[in-house]
């Protein structure tokens, strides 16, 4: 049934919906623009607006730069924090809640093996170090002596791939270990009362080092990156197949916030935007200590990136974390990628890493 503008907007009016909202709606479809984009991010906001770390999507939220792309054309941006990582994402993105969605490898391999239809469009928080920490008086002083002990694992995360490489590494596999699946802050609390015998994770568990609580006995920082966790920004692919130029845009967006997060002329205004989402502005500085912005703030699917990333596929199949293996070529989908960096001039900006680690040219 076709209804005229006035009667359609008598039952806008009378469904409690306003006017002017659902005439955005109505004129941003006809333009084939989404009235809304809404962006997934697998970690918890922390503030009021929420915000989230580690990443250039991060640098985009706090600053805005994705709202004010769209602004002119009357699509509003939207932001959800999931508490509950990329599991929880994965959720929100197989009920069609999100079109776009900041996670690690692992969670969004778990998904696309179960048949989620999505695309792989930009790096982002890649090279991210691990920690082990233990109590300050426990015998244990390295990976090799987790055998049989309590370890807190954030199991579904990007995380938990590294660190079965690290244990394979040291000789061991997670079901040597009495491997507990904790999140973040539920692992600072156990590790602090002793509950556990020690914790892997990011450098949040640098908190409890600072206050006694904790001793770091193993990192990734300085060694090969294979032991570090890798991240991205995936998008629907209802979304980029109905919004090709949107999709475009958000992308070419974040390449722009990559850029700028990846100067070192900003390095401090980069540590310190993170720092307000809850890390320690002194943790940020430590983590990245020696090391150029462009190594993790880099939005390239390299080498590397897309060698991970296979390799990854095959070992959550192996360890019966995922129902499938499918082709990595074909889910990582860099035409958005390739365009906006030959578009901005930044073809040869970042730092090309070979599938050994190492960049190229050295």
């Amino acid at each position: 049934m076709t209804l005229d503008r006035r009667t359609v907007l008598k039952q806008l009016a009378a469904g409690g919906v306003g006017v002017g909202t659902a005439m955005l709606g109505l004129q941003a479809r006809a333009a084939n623009k989404p009235a809304i984009i809404r962006i997934g991010v697998a970690q918890p906001g922390i503030g009021n607006p929420p915000q989230f770390s580690g990443s250039s999507a991060a640098v985009a939220n706090a600053k805005g730069w994705v709202e004010e792309e769209f602004k002119a054309d009357g699509i509003k941006v939207e932001w959800f924090f999931f508490k509950g990582a990329g599991p929880a994402v994965n959720e929100a993105l197989s009920n069609k809640q999100l079109d776009f969605a900041f996670q690690g490898d692992l969670p969004s391999i778990v998904a696309k093996s179960a048949g989620l239809k999505t695309r792989l469009i930009l790096a982002t928080g890649v090279r991210s170090n691990i920690y082990l920490a233990v109590p300050p008086d426990s015998p244990i002083q390295s990976v090799k002596d987790l055998r049989g002990k309590r370890v807190a694992i954030f199991k579904g995360t990007n995380a938990q791939l590294p660190i079965n490489r690290v244990l394979e590494a040291n000789g061991l596999q997670e079901r040597d270990l009495r491997a507990i699946n904790l999140d973040q802050a539920t692992t600072l609390a156990a590790l602090s009362t002793k509950d556990i015998d020690a914790a892997f994770g990011n450098i949040n568990l640098l908190r409890l080092r600072d206050k006694n609580a904790a001793r770091i006995v193993y990192s990734s920082k300085g060694g090969s990156p294979i032991f570090t966790t890798q991240s991205h920004v995936l998008v629907t692919e209802e979304f980029a197949q109905q919004y090709p130029e949107i999709t475009a845009r958000v992308v070419k967006t974040f390449v722009k916030t990559s850029k700028w997060a990846s100067d070192e002329v900003n390095r401090e205004e980069v540590l310190r935007l993170w720092a307000k989402a809850g890390t320690p502005y002194e943790h940020w500085r430590e983590d990245y200590d020696g090391q150029p912005l462009r190594v993790r703030i880099n939005p390239n699917f390299d080498p590397f990136l897309v060698a991970r990333y296979k390799d990854s596929v095959e070992q959550a199949y192996r360890l019966k974390l995922s129902r499938s293996k499918f082709d990595v070529d074909q889910w990582i989908d860099q035409r958005y990628l390739k365009a906006a960096l030959k578009e901005l001039n930044l073809e040869t900006y970042w730092p090309i890493f070979q599938v050994n680690g190492k960049i190229l040219g050295t």
